[in-house]
């Protein structure tokens, strides 16, 4: 029970971090840019569980939930689209990284940035059914390294508060 409790507040917190994320206007003229705040709570489920597969599972569960709530609150059925498509990408990238103990926390989350641009270009190679939005690619890649690294050092630097205040079991 406390378990779902402390979740449930994780997933309050990156709907909270999504509604700050949507107020901010860092597009820089390139549609689908975001700093991605709430896949810092991703990071610090995937880095805080003793055991990994339950961090992953506790992880996908927050991030697809948050995706689904934050798309109906302030985005729309695109938006669930493109985040879920992003988020799969991202999160199966992340987890092999975790697991495989070859990159630091900064690592796996810049991974996370870029394979989540990679994620949503290939949904929107479908939507808009050409491939001219490769063209962004380079763009929305180096946007994914340096979000996620800003990421990986904001998670390196919460985390330690976060293993005493929310404890993975």
């Amino acid at each position: 029970m406390k378990r779902t409790v402390e979740l449930g507040f994780l997933l309050a917190v990156a709907l909270i971090l999504s509604y700050v994320e949507s107020l901010i206007p860092f597009t820089f003229g390139i549609p689908g840019i975001k700093l991605g705040l709430p896949n810092l709570i991703v990071l610090l489920l995937l880095y805080s569980a003793r055991i990994p597969a339950k961090g992953a599972r506790e992880a996908l569960l927050v991030n697809g939930l948050r995706i689904v709530l934050s798309g109906f609150l302030f985005g729309s059925l695109y938006s669930i689209l493109y985040a879920f498509a992003g988020a799969l990408f991202s999160f199966t990238v992340m987890v092999t990284a975790r697991r495989c103990r070859c990159f630091s926390m900064v690592g796996v989350s810049v991974l996370g940035g870029v394979f989540h641009n990679i994620g949503q270009t290939v949904v929107a190679m479908f939507v808009v059914e050409t491939f001219a939005v490769l063209y962004y690619l380079p763009v929305l890649l180096v946007a994914g390294v340096m979000t996620g690294a800003v990421l990986g050092i904001a998670g390196m630097e919460v985390l330690p508060y976060f293993r005493q205040h929310i404890e993975a079991k």
